[in-house]
């Protein structure tokens, strides 16, 4: 199998896809100052294949699939390890993680009893990932290059519980409302 240049996207989410385990081991190893690199070599990852699918029209199923996936993972995964450090508060984490999973049931629910999901992410939505983003990096950044004031990290915990408590309710709202009008489709 011969890889073309309308593969570069995919492999490049691949990549930022295997990257979380050397971005959680870091983590874990208390090594702050690589783990924030590498982290933030994955984001640009993500900036890059985005870029490339959309301005050459490399856009794949593939890549519609594992470009999310790969950021979900990382996102995650890194705010499980920073709330098993103790560097985020596992009510956040938690909030969180039940969000993703009230997402990701509620498609998986809307999909096969409704109609086909057609991915969608809301304004809120997209403000939550970028705060989630930011606070992984000022957390990892408090952590260990640069300490920064308490109150810069505690005041950004509580917007990003905001945006993903209102986000989380947009995406049951909109879906409850479509599946009402749709209605369910029969076994």
């Amino acid at each position: 199998m011969r890889l073309k240049y309308q593969d570069l996207p995919n492999i490049i989410s691949l990549l930022r896809l295997l990257a979380v385990m050397p971005v959680l081991y870091l983590l874990l190893e208390r090594e702050f100052g690589w783990a924030l690199l590498l982290f933030a070599a994955a984001g640009f990852s993500d900036g890059l294949d985005g870029f490339l699918a959309k301005h050459y029209g490399w856009q794949s199923r593939l890549g519609g699939i594992l470009d999310p996936l790969a950021d979900k993972i990382l996102l995650v995964a890194c705010f499980l390890v920073l709330g098993a450090l103790a560097l985020i508060p596992a009510w956040l984490v938690s909030a969180v993680l039940f969000r993703d999973l009230l997402i990701v049931g509620g498609a998986v629910l809307y999909n096969y009893r409704v109609e086909e999901v057609e991915a969608a992410p809301t304004l809120m939505s997209k403000l939550n990932t970028v705060l989630q983003i930011l606070l992984i990096v000022l957390v990892i950044t408090d952590a260990g290059p640069m300490p920064l004031p308490g109150w810069v990290i505690r005041t950004l915990i509580w917007i990003c519980l905001t945006t993903v408590v209102v986000s989380g309710s947009q995406y049951v709202w909109i879906w409850s409302r479509k599946a009402a009008q749709k209605g369910w489709k029969e076994n």
